[in-house]
């Protein structure tokens, strides 16, 4: 019997290999019954016997040859396609669900009514644990939808809440703690800020960590960072992955921006060489805001260096008007850190967006302004807190009197 040439590329032969091992067996086994056939004493009935193998054997190799040909009628080809659809939308999927769940945290540190969220992102992973991937991307992305739309809601309700008795000042203070209202073409914002006049204050970074981190790193409330370095204010740094964040996994409050501490340790150099994130640096009765990390070098001459983004103003323009992120565009308390002159504010911006924040600052006078964390991290010193105390934090920017 002649068998027919079948062309096999790799993946057809992991699905057939089984078909053919269980063919090559069989003939083994033909093999070994003639070998024998000499002690059979009736040899007209080993000559039976191995006819009737003979055709048992060719009833084993016609449905192999049966499913051979029903596995090389499938297109692979299509298999193939429809497995990296299907991966495409588990791996989009989960991408959603895992920016659905950290949407929530957020909205719970705005408010405890989420239960109605809470269901609905419930909902949405039953879909998806059925592999129901269209009905659970639906659900995910109309609960991104409906959290946004109360996140604005409940920054609508609290923007009128300016307390009557903070006075309306476009001018920062010249020193010392102030909490003023801003009138800006867009509107008046609530601003906290602190002015560290640079011929008697030193401007510092602390860190937790004693250097680069990538994972369950150390954290401290901003007052024990206050307390232990002796400062009289303090602000929230840099960006970095709370441990509440699923995205989180394996990186817990860790950050990956360039920063130099108070005891001249750089983080994060390697992967800062190229940066485009823009960076402030802290010398001795100066500072100096630039576009962009790769711009500075790592000299420990100085007091302090932190990079975050995005850069607010420049010069005395705004140089961010937004950039899409639905995260920068929702309302919210933003931290930052600024200059006009000689003197460095830190403080926050209430209830405002990123662009709104850059507005608010150039309406202030100010030279430049970076932005900071913010959300659940937002926190400001001065003799107490005066916003937060928020969640503990990897790093800091601290005045310190000379």
């Amino acid at each position: 019997m002649k068998l027919p040439h079948v062309k096999l590329d790799w993946f057809f032969f992991v699905q057939v290999g089984g078909v053919i091992i269980a063919s090559i067996l069989a003939l083994i086994l033909v093999t070994s019954i003639r070998s024998l056939q000499t002690d059979y004493a009736d040899k007209t009935s080993a000559v039976e016997q191995l006819t009737h193998d003979r055709e048992s054997l060719e009833q084993v190799v016609d449905q192999a040859l049966k499913r051979i040909e029903t596995l090389e009628s499938e297109d692979q080809y299509v298999v193939n396609q429809q497995l990296k659809k299907e991966l495409a939308n588990i791996k989009k999927t989960y991408t959603q669900a895992v920016a659905a769940y950290e949407d929530l945290v957020k909205l719970r540190e705005q408010t405890d009514k989420t239960q109605a969220y809470d269901d609905q992102f419930t909902q949405a992973l039953t879909f998806l644990a059925e592999e129901n991937w269209a009905s659970g991307g639906a659900e995910l992305t109309a609960l991104a939808s409906n959290i946004k739309k109360k996140q604005d809601e409940l920054a609508a309700a609290a923007a009128p809440a300016i307390p009557q008795n903070v006075p309306q000042n476009n001018a920062p203070p010249g020193s010392g703690y102030s909490r003023q209202q801003v009138a800006t073409e867009i509107g008046n914002y609530m601003v906290s800020l602190v002015a560290g006049d640079l011929s008697s204050t030193r401007i510092i970074v602390d860190t937790a960590s004693d250097g680069t981190c990538g994972n369950e790193c150390p954290v401290l409330p901003l007052g024990d960072y206050v307390a232990r370095s002796g400062a009289y204010a303090g602000i929230n740094g840099s960006y970095f992955c709370p441990k509440e964040y699923p995205s989180c996994a394996g990186k817990t409050n860790s950050f990956d921006t360039l920063l130099m501490n108070k005891n001249k340790v750089y983080f994060n150099s390697d992967n800062n060489v190229y940066s485009t994130v823009p960076v402030v640096i802290f010398g001795g009765g100066w500072v100096r805001f630039e576009g962009q990390s790769l711009n500075w070098g790592r000299d420990t001459g100085v007091d302090g260096v932190i990079a975050n983004q995005p850069l607010l103003v420049a010069g005395g323009n705004v140089v961010f008007g937004g950039d899409g992120d639905p995260k920068k565009g929702s309302k919210g308390g933003r931290s930052f850190v600024a200059n006009k002159g000689n003197i460095v504010y830190i403080g926050v911006v209430h209830s405002a967006t990123v662009a709104e924040a850059a507005i608010v600052l150039k309406t202030l006078g100010m030279d430049n302004a970076l932005n900071l964390d913010d959300g659940g991290s937002t926190a400001l010193w001065s003799g107490g807190y005066k916003v937060g105390p928020g969640r503990s934090l990897p790093n800091v920017i601290l005045f310190v009197r000379k």
